[in-house]
């Protein structure tokens, strides 16, 4: 499978954080200021102390987010401070994605490069990654990238771009661990859950750069293209420095996408959300790429932010009710007309998609040949629609287990490593409680370790996580179980 990834790619500085430490930390600044943050974020970082603030946030109530740093001094404070000391790898959806893919088996990954410094490029798979106008394609097994990268051919690649940067895309993650333990001015803290915090400097991928090479490609080799994973719109500022404004950049990329089903109506585009600062720009992406994607991802935080398009309280979502998560996607699916729908949170991922029903003439004697006559599909006794469903429910489990061995290790290794890994953690016990919930909800029916059910014009899916007791990292196993999930359900739908 040759799959298209956009848009943003940079370096994650990876650092875990110790209650310790931030107690420490804490010393440095005005409780009064801290606090005040704390009580009300201000979700973007001008200052040290915001940072701070939104860090403590994090770990005091054990969510992720990521704000983005906005002030030079701050960077030059987190790069001087953390940058020596962490792991630098990947960073980015988009090249997260891209490296899943290339070390899971896909033919040919095309990833948009911003800057394409000798540090970011050592971090792409050595499997199958493709860099459009130059000469460079990753091959080979080394997991850090063991392609041809010599300095001749960098500084062809840099040349090549319309946009140069002096500056690498740096994103500071900050991973934290469930129990840990800090002083909040003499109030003692303990994280009641692993999660990660990021400080994001990038300036190219917050408009969304796109690499004139890699324009070039996608158009010129559209017809070639099976998949195309489009990310980082999170990134999107509400205004920039020149007087434009984040909807000129989604008409932009808009308009690429178009011009790619125009080459390629085949083409199978999933749009993947992140954590959005903004309630309207998310609105606006949502509602602007809808008419145009074949799939959307998301985790229950981004589910919940669109509570204004399905109703269902974000509180529930948050709590992963599978209940909640479900009614959630069935109405955004039916209301917008999406074709596929998959949220991904800790302990399950639920799918709802709209099954390319073609009915035999049996069928269409009992009922309409339209979609409607998956209303009275309750007995589960059409076997096309068992199929679909089981075929889901493979791509879901290929997913969970990519994303479990990757938390669990940090690496993925081929579907071997992969199917070995994930035969030694453990299955989410919530997650198995909601799909037990889920079956008496929505009157489902059990497949291998997950379950299906009918829903109006679509069917819904559930299966648990795999979890991992000590993860390594929490950093992209959102991006992992995404390209798992597409480049499987890919290869299913081709054999089908």
């Amino acid at each position: 499978m040759n799959v298209l990834c956009g848009y943003n790619v940079n370096i994650d500085s990876v650092y875990r954080v110790s209650g310790i430490e931030i107690s420490e930390l804490l010393k440095n600044f005005e409780s009064t200021e801290i606090l005040g943050k704390i009580e009300d974020p201000p979700g973007k970082i001008l200052s040290e102390s915001d940072f701070v603030a939104g860090l403590v946030y994090c770990m005091k109530n054990g969510c992720g987010a990521e704000w983005l740093v906005l002030e030079a001094t701050v960077f030059e404070f987190l790069k001087n401070r953390y940058f020596e000391k962490s792991l630098v790898r990947m960073g980015g959806n988009a090249g997260i994605m891209a490296n899943a893919l290339s070390q899971l088996g896909a033919s040919r990954v095309i990833p948009n490069v911003a800057v394409p410094s000798k540090i970011q490029l050592s971090l792409f798979s050595g499997r199958s990654i493709y860099f459009p106008g130059t000469v460079t394609e990753r091959k080979g097994n080394s997991e850090t990238g063991s392609g041809k990268t010599d300095s001749e051919e960098i500084d062809s690649e840099e040349n090549m771009y319309a946009v140069s940067s002096s500056q690498d895309p740096i994103h500071f993650v900050f991973d934290f661990s469930k129990g840990d333990t800090f002083s909040l001015y003499g109030t003692e803290i303990i994280v009641p859950r692993e999660n990660r915090f990021i400080a994001t400097c990038d300036h190219l991928n917050l408009r969304l750069y796109v690499n004139p090479a890699f324009e070039k490609y996608a158009i010129e080799h559209a017809c070639e293209i099976d998949g195309a994973l489009i990310s980082g719109f999170h990134l999107l500022l509400e205004n920039y420095s020149d007087g434009s404004s984040y909807k000129t950049i989604i008409e932009r990329i808009l308009c690429q996408l178009e011009g790619w089903k125009v080459e390629n109506d085949k083409l199978r585009i999933h749009l993947e959300l992140g954590h959005f600062a903004s309630k309207e720009i998310a609105s606006s992406v949502f509602l602007e790429f809808v008419s145009i994607l074949d799939s959307i991802g998301m985790n229950e935080d981004e589910l919940a932010t669109l509570r204004h398009f399905h109703g269902v309280p974000g509180e529930e979502i948050l709590l992963m009710e599978a209940e909640a998560v479900g009614n959630a996607v069935y109405r955004l699916a039916s209301r917008y007309g999406l074709t596929r729908i998959v949220i991904h949170t800790r302990e399950f991922v639920l799918t709802a998609f709209k099954p390319n029903l073609e009915l035999n003439s049996k069928q269409a004697s009992e009922g309409s040949a339209d979609f409607r006559v998956l209303e009275k599909l309750g007995d589960f006794k059409i076997p096309s629609l068992q199929k679909m469903a089981e075929r889901k429910l493979k791509a879901l489990k290929f997913g969970v287990s990519c994303a479990g061995v990757y938390a669990a290790s940090g690496r993925l290794e081929g579907r071997t490593f992969v199917e070995e890994g994930a035969s030694k953690l453990q299955e989410s016990t919530i997650g198995r409680k909601q799909l037990e919930l889920f079956l008496k909800t929505f009157n489902g029916q059990a497949f291998g370790q997950g379950a299906y059910a009918f829903n109006g014009e679509y069917i819904l899916c559930i299966l648990p996580t795999l979890l991992s007791k000590y993860p390594i990292t929490t950093v992209g196993l959102g991006d992992t179980i995404t390209a798992g999930i597409f480049l499987r359900e890919l290869e299913l739908d081709v054999q089908a």
